[in-house]
């Protein structure tokens, strides 16, 4: 079972420590975690992609809100939000790979933000999971570099959200 946490933290030098301390010292796994600041610089959201048993994802909730630090903790699964990642690939082309390249890049609404003589660089935002497949669609290309953020996420607009 997959479950993100949205913890709205202080933004003060040591919180991101004392957060994956606490995952690290009870065994949590982080998936994947994405820090910024909020619209309040004194405040930053702390986007959190854990998996486990139902006991292990009440723990960690439960263990989030112990912290001093944390304002508030959302917790929601992937069919109740939306997700995104960023990634950036720098890969090698020929003349022969160029055109698939873009081809891909189409497909996948990928932009080309950066190109050189015989490496260009694309940036995709999307899913997870398209992220993913974008790297395997590239795999016969030689990929030369990936930088991916964590997964941000925030739960789907409601009615009673006015």
């Amino acid at each position: 079972m997959k479950k993100i946490y949205s913890v709205l933290v202080e933004n003060r030098s040591g919180v991101l420590c004392k957060v994956a301390g606490l995952f690290s010292r009870r065994c949590f796994n982080i998936d994947s975690l994405a820090v910024g600041e909020t619209d309040d610089a004194a405040v930053s959201c702390m986007t959190i992609v854990s998996s486990g048993n139902e006991r292990t994802i009440e723990q960690i909730e439960k263990q989030l809100n112990k912290k001093l630090d944390v304002i508030k903790v959302k917790t929601f699964d992937e069919a109740q939000s939306i997700s995104r990642e960023l990634m950036l690939v720098k890969v090698k082309y020929n003349k022969s790979t160029r055109r698939e390249i873009m081809e891909i890049c189409e497909v996948m609404r990928a932009d080309i933000v950066d190109m050189s003589k015989n490496q260009m660089m694309i940036q995709v935002c999307d899913i997870p999971e398209r992220t993913k497949l974008f790297i395997s669609m590239l795999a016969s290309i030689s990929i030369v570099e990936v930088a991916r953020t964590g997964t941000l996420a925030l739960p789907k607009c409601a009615e009673s959200d006015n």
